[in-house]
């Protein structure tokens, strides 16, 4: 199942730096197909949508063509798939819209764990509406979420679980479904909400197959443009409070949920991530007849190329004196994606990047927007993580290239 990296890295223009770009995971390079219908769209389309004449009929055309294409990459209906500004906005403006429906006293549970997207907004949701907080809490000795744990949360009253299903820190991979039957035992009614932002750079999401109600991902980290697209369940969407206009209608989703409507030559984009996966499809001699199977093969190879790029990079961490990985060390791809954090003895974590400016290789230290986690793993007093996060477009030379950096400056 091997991946054709020379054609891959052929797709991204951004790819064309003197720069190894192992910062991944706060956003990859767009596609260039992405770049290509964002600037055709700006050169040929950028008039307003909704209009009599041809022009603006084609303008919304491929506007509403990008809106399906992000509701393909999560095998949702665009009824259900709320594009955005980023997963923040999104998650902050459902939550506003989901609060009204609960009831003073009713129990949300959120994690030390995720990005702050998806437990700032359900925070401010609970102290608007008089909700009971709980907390999923990681264990300190591995940075992982237990499901045992969460079963002690539940109760009759849990109206709301929101967690991650690939931490944004460590890299390891949360079983979603496992994660919704443990809730549903408890309570059927009970809302699912997913972040798959850190996941859906390497793996086929499917929501149907995942059992959530919302489910979160950020586009321009899964080679897109800056926007996002929000899974929300048709019922769930239909109940929610609007936070549009007062004059749209409750049934009008998912634009009910979308003030000031989609940024239009950003969504014209998403369609150059369809496009690209069709591109590795075609080159790989990928046939399945249905586009979601199709993708679903090309996502295995990048997780198999990503293994290889994950063992490389975690043999030489391990194998330096210095350097404590912080998560899983086994690089299989059913544990963990290549996002990798480590810690540097006796060194705080902003000393670290700048050793590898010099040398053209780009990656980032900090909490990464996850400071519960940080301070849970008594990392924060030392400035938290230093984070080398992969995807399938980096090499192996490019690893190996890290590697011998950082065995000089270390």
């Amino acid at each position: 199942m091997n991946l054709d990296i020379e054609f891959v890295r052929a797709q991204f223009p951004g790819l064309e730096s003197p720069w190894v770009l192992f910062d991944n995971a706060g956003g990859s390079v767009p596609a260039g197909a992405v770049i290509d219908r964002v600037t055709r769209y700006m050169r040929s389309r950028g008039v307003q949508l909704g209009a009599s004449y041809s022009l603006s009929s084609a303008a919304e055309a491929d506007v509403r063509a990008g809106e399906a294409a992000a509701a393909l990459l999560l095998g949702a209906s665009t009824q259900e798939t709320i594009v955005s500004h980023s997963t923040t906005a999104g998650l902050g403006i459902l939550a506003a819209g989901i609060g009204p429906t609960l009831t003073e006293g009713d129990e949300i549970v959120v994690t030390n764990l995720d990005h702050a997207a998806n437990i700032g907004c359900w925070l401010r949701m609970a102290a608007h509406h008089g909700l009971v907080v709980r907390e999923w809490k990681i264990r300190p000795d591995t940075a992982r979420l237990e499901t045992d744990d969460l079963a002690a949360l539940l109760g009759p009253k849990t109206r709301l679980v929101a967690f991650t299903q690939c931490a944004n820190v460590v890299g390891e991979l949360i079983d979603v479904r496992r994660v919704a039957d443990v809730i549903r035992d408890n309570r059927k009614d009970t809302i699912v909400v997913a972040d798959g932002v850190a996941y859906a750079p390497h793996r086929h999401v499917d929501v149907e197959a995942m059992g959530v109600d919302v489910y979160a991902t950020s586009l321009y980290k899964v080679y897109g443009p800056h926007l996002s697209a929000i899974y929300g369940r048709a019922s769930l969407l239909r109940e929610a409070q609007g936070q549009n206009h007062w004059f749209i209608a409750d049934d009008r989703i998912p634009y009910k949920m979308q003030p000031g409507n989609v940024t239009h030559e950003l969504t014209a984009g998403l369609t150059g991530i369809t496009d690209y996966l069709d591109a590795v499809a075609a080159h790989h001699d990928i046939r399945q007849p249905a586009t979601r199977a199709r993708h679903a093969a090309v996502f295995e190879r990048f997780a198999a190329q990503e293994a290889t790029l994950c063992a490389r990079m975690l043999e030489g961490l391990l194998s330096h004196d210095a350097v404590s990985v912080v998560g899983p060390h086994d690089p299989s791809p059913a544990i963990r994606v290549p996002t990798i954090a480590f810690t540097v003895k006796d060194r705080h974590a902003s000393e670290i990047p700048p050793l590898f400016d010099a040398h053209h290789i780009g990656l980032r230290y900090g909490d990464f927007y996850a400071p519960g986690a940080i301070d849970a793993l008594g990392l924060a007093e030392r400035g938290g993580v230093v984070r080398a996060s992969l995807v399938h477009y980096n090499t192996l030379d490019e690893v190996d290239r890290f590697l011998s950096v950082l065995r000089e400056v270390l």
